[in-house]
Parts: C-alpha cells; structure tokens; sequence
C-alpha cells in the first residue's frame, strides 16, 4: 500500500489493512519499505495517542511526522508552550501587583524574558521528548517523513513576518515586549496571548468583529463577566469592528478598522505588533485525497461516518481535518476510539459532553449547552448560579472573580450545561463533563460531597441552585 498522503498534527490520517507497505515518504530515516498493519500521519495529540493505543492493542504502528519533536502544533507551538507563559507571566504579574496585598514584600521584580521563554522552551523539550519514550516503550515505529502542521488561518491582504505581524506562533517567542499592541480576533487563541502581553507591560487591544468576545460555545452572560474582568485587568475591546487594512508604517503597523453597524465610522490604530488571530484551519491540501476518490466538504474538512472512516475503507481521518471543534483532547479521544473501532471494539463519541478551556486568568470553561442555545432549540430549563465571592477557598485565596452556572432541564433536572469562569476553571469542569457523560441530574451533583474548602464546592452550590432555587452560602 503506498501511503504518499501528509496531514498536519491533529488531523491525523491513518491507514489500515492486514498489512501495510509504506514506501514513497521522503524521509531520512527511509531505505526500504515498511510493513505495518497501522500507519499514522502526524504525530500530533490525536496521531501519537492513536499509534500508542494500536500499539497496546497488539496492532504493528507506524506513526511519521516530517519535524524534528514529535507533538505536533500543540506541544511544540499551542497549547503547550502558550500555557508556560500564561503560567509564568501571571506569577510575575502578581509579584508586581498583588504580592504586597497578601503581606508579601519584595523590591526589584523585574521581568528577563529570555529566562521566561527557556522556561518554556524546556516544558516544549521534555514532553516532546516523553512521546518519544512512550513509543519507544510501546514499540511504536516512528519515521521521519513529510508531514505538515494545522495551518493558521491568514487574514486578506496581510502578510505575516512573524516579527511585526504574527501569528500565534510568533507572539510565542518575541524577542522584547512591544509596548503595544492589536489582536484581530477576541476568541481563545486572541484573549489567552493577549493575555501574556497585557501582564508583561504591553498595552493590548483585540479587535472582534461580532459583539462578544471567547469565540464559539461560550455562554453570551459569561462572555460579559469575561470581558468585565479583563477590561479592570487592562485589555481594551473593540467590538462590533471590521479590520480592513493594516500596513506598516516605519517600525510600526498601523491598522484600519470600521464599525460593523455603520462603516463610516473609522479608525486606525497603531500598534508595535500586530497579532492576526482569527483561528485555524484543517490542511487538508497535497495530501493526495484526490487521488484515492477523497472529496473534502465545503470548509476543506474530510468527511467521515461514525466510526472515522472516508469513502475509502482503509483510510480513516480524526483531529482538526473532520468536523467538530479543534481542541487536543478532541483529537486525543477520537484517536483512541477509532483504533478500538478499526479491531471491532464499540465506537461512541458525545461531542457535547467535549469541555472548552481558555486559560486567562481567571480562566474560562465550559461543557454542554449555553443558556443561548436551549434558548434557540427551545428547551425549557432552569438555572442555578453561584459567585467566587461566595466561596470559602476564593475568599481566602483572594481570588473572587467570576461564577459558577449550570443549567438543568426543567422537568427532568439532567444537567444541560456547565460554564464557569473563576479559579481553576478549567479543572473544575471535567467534573460537569462527567456528570454530563453519565446524565447525571443537578441534583445527583448536588448531593455529592466535596472537599471543604475548596473551589469545586461552588459548582455544588450552582447545582444545588438549580434543582432546590437556592444554594446554602449565598
């Protein structure tokens, strides 16, 4: 079988038959054929976990990937290295602003981003450098061949250099911090980087074209908390605004924007660094889809049916190339159930029951329905909230801002919903995320005992709200 296919990390391309020859991959490591009953394409979230689980299942794999680390975006340029720095920018934020409040007194805190960056550097190389010891132990073969990336998702008629226009993967590894700058697009990927910046000294502004910011999912009540919060932190918004132009204007970039509702309303704003963040895209081209009798849908994505397979048999795609949301943890399960599908074990996925992180702080998450969507398919439901203000561990952790809200079903009291923007968020909602896997109600939540004090008891008592109206703290 001749696999001359290449995708980027997490749409991961795997192709099965009893057994499979892998030749005409330009790679290094490659002087003959390779016989394999799996091979990978891409050694992303969802490509490694997907050869490591083949692997224990008894399955010959053979997991190529054209760079240097294993890990894919995620590990070597996303979710990885920016949560380093979000890490490590908000301990120097709070030894700026915040230590002298908890009776900590220090002088002469000063930021070496070189030392921060090689902070994160390391994080990137030892969990590379793990996947590798985990295909070594579970007799994954890994070969160096040509393989691709996600793609950032370009903005018309602006060219990234990475320096002064960048995308996610330039503002991870600026030389100094600008003194300003602009963020075309308020989702995830915008608010976390701009994020970094805002603590590190620069002056942020993201630029969103809808009237909201956090990107798709998000619950419209907390979005509005969110960008409260971040606006007392310093991050300024523009929303409701189209950017139209930018262009460089010495060492500068200048970038042009109008109103959504009424374009003669006009701006330009200069900025230091521009950062273009207005999402990803699946790379789905040169990877020979057309020459097996692949066709991709309307937005580029590999159609699939439930069990990950394409309209050709042995060929199966997950991760960022198919529909569904671009998260790691997507791509991860996805990996994991359809190797169990390909043996003959059962397959079963609930994208609803998939959690969504922004880790701001505070952070952001959520899982299941928005009050806007039971609005929209119009499902009765009710809701319980509880505030951080409210909560014993927040309070003596000073760390009060935002809330717990979960919806539950009006007639039923099945848990709908979770979304929570507080301390340790995007902890906290694997615990709704499994409440709604196993259709637990509010009130089944509410009856479990938690830990005191800690800030898991305030999704308690949102649940505890919604099923009895009220809480006990608040």
């Amino acid at each position: 079988m001749q696999v001359n296919m290449w995708t980027r990390i997490n749409p991961s391309v795997i192709r099965v038959s009893r057994v499979a020859s892998v030749s005409g991959i330009q790679s290094r490591s490659m002087s003959s054929s390779h016989e394999a009953d799996i091979v990978v394409i891409g050694s992303g979230p969802g490509g490694y976990v997907a050869a490591i689980k083949a692997a224990q299942l008894g399955l010959k794999t053979i997991c190529v990937e054209k760079n240097a680390t294993l890990g894919g975006t995620c590990l070597n340029v996303g979710c990885i290295p920016s949560k380093a720095l979000l890490n490590n920018s908000h301990y120097y934020h709070m030894a700026q602003h915040d230590f002298k409040n908890r009776g900590i007194d220090v002088s002469g805190v000063s930021l070496n981003l070189e030392a921060m960056m090689g902070a994160k550097s390391t994080a990137v190389k030892a969990l590379t450098g793990g996947i590798a010891g985990l295909f070594k132990k579970n007799k994954v073969t890994h070969l160096s061949g040509h393989g691709k990336i996600t793609e950032v998702t370009p903005f018309p008629g602006i060219d990234i250099d990475e320096e002064t226009v960048v995308s996610s993967t330039g503002a991870l590894s600026l030389k100094k911090v600008p003194e300003s700058m602009v963020v075309i697009g308020a989702g995830v990927i915008g608010l976390e980087l701009g994020s970094v910046w805002s603590r590190l000294g620069t002056q942020v502004t993201a630029v969103e074209f809808i009237s909201s910011i956090g990107g798709m999912g998000i619950d419209s009540e907390i979005a509005k908390n969110f960008q409260r919060i971040l606006t007392k932190q310093g991050l300024k918004f523009k929303l409701s605004t189209k950017v139209t132009a930018a262009r460089r204007d010495g060492g500068r970039v200048v970038v042009s924007t109008e109103d959504v509702k009424d374009p003669s309303k006009k701006e330009e704003l200069p900025c230091d660094v521009l950062l273009v963040s207005v999402g990803r895209r699946p790379y789905t081209n040169n990877l020979g889809l057309e020459d097996v009798g692949i066709e991709k849908d309307q937005r580029g994505r590999i159609p699939v049916n439930s069990r990950f397979q394409t309209t050709v048999p042995n060929i199966f795609a997950i991760g960022d190339c198919i529909h569904g949301p671009m998260l790691a943890h997507k791509a991860e399960d996805e990996g994991i159930i359809c190797v169990e599908g390909i043996t003959g074990m059962p397959v079963h996925i609930d994208y609803n029951c998939i959690p969504s992180v922004i880790y701001t702080h505070p952070e952001v998450a959520w899982v299941g329905k928005s009050e806007d969507d039971l609005k929209a398919e119009g499902v009765e439901y009710v809701v319980g909230k509880f505030p951080f203000a409210a909560n014993s561990r927040a309070k003596t952790n000073n760390d009060t801002d935002g809330l717990v809200k979960v919806l539950g079903d009006k007639n039923t009291d099945r848990l709908l919903g979770a979304h929570i923007i507080g301390p340790g968020a995007g902890e906290m909602i694997n615990e709704a995320a499994l409440a709604l896997e196993y259709g637990a109600s509010c009130e089944d939540v509410a009856r479990v005992c938690h830990a005191h004090p800690t800030c898991s008891e305030a999704f308690r008592e949102a649940n505890l709200a919604a099923y009895f109206g009220k809480p006990i703290n608040f």
